[in-house]
């Protein structure tokens, strides 16, 4: 069984985070707890200092909302889904774009990373849930038969499924590797 580090959270207390210009959509902590990030209607994905509640960065270049953001299991990395069709993956450190996904053909609502960092699901709109590959952007895998818009979507805790939930009143369990549903 493997041992599970549980993140250094400040005293309980209340923090504000002021900046975004419109409504927040998304927000998660960083493995080790000391950053927030969040992503918003005013097209920017920002992240937070836990302590003090001060913006450490704001990361541009969406074109529409941002409906989903995850922080990667070591922390160096920000995935981000859009309003734009696209997922982008940010470097958490210096704020820069490393990668724009894109095949989706309608808003993605929810990204996650893989619990080792190498992949990213997402869920769209559009019907689908796609895996991508972190390191080279490409598209994995698509997958269909929900029957309206993907909710949310999220890895199992050893890697080897994804979750999907659907405004078609279902949930969908399949196999990372061949795509098949349980």
């Amino acid at each position: 069984m493997t041992e599970v580090t549980l993140p250094v959270i400040p005293e309980p207390k209340r923090i504000l985070f002021r900046g975004h210009e419109d409504l927040v959509y998304s927000v998660a902590f960083s493995p080790d707890g000391t950053q927030v990030v969040s992503g918003s209607r005013d097209r920017t994905v920002r992240i937070w200092d836990v302590k003090t509640g001060s913006e450490i960065r704001c990361l541009e270049g969406h074109q529409d909302y941002v409906l989903s953001v995850a922080f990667s299991p070591d922390g160096t990395q920000v995935v981000s889904g859009s309003g734009d069709k696209t997922v982008r993956i940010w470097d958490a450190e210096t704020g820069q774009e490393v990668k724009c996904l894109k095949g989706h053909r309608n808003y993605v609502r929810s990204v996650a990373f893989s619990p080792d960092g190498t992949q990213v699901v997402s869920g769209s709109r559009d019907e689908t849930v796609r895996i991508w590959d972190v390191e080279t952007g490409s598209e994995i895998r698509c997958s269909e038969g929900h029957k309206n818009l993907v909710e949310s979507v999220a890895f199992s805790p050893d890697g080897k499924w994804i979750v999907s939930g659907s405004e078609d009143n279902t949930m969908r369990i399949q196999d990372v590797k061949i795509g098949k549903t349980s």
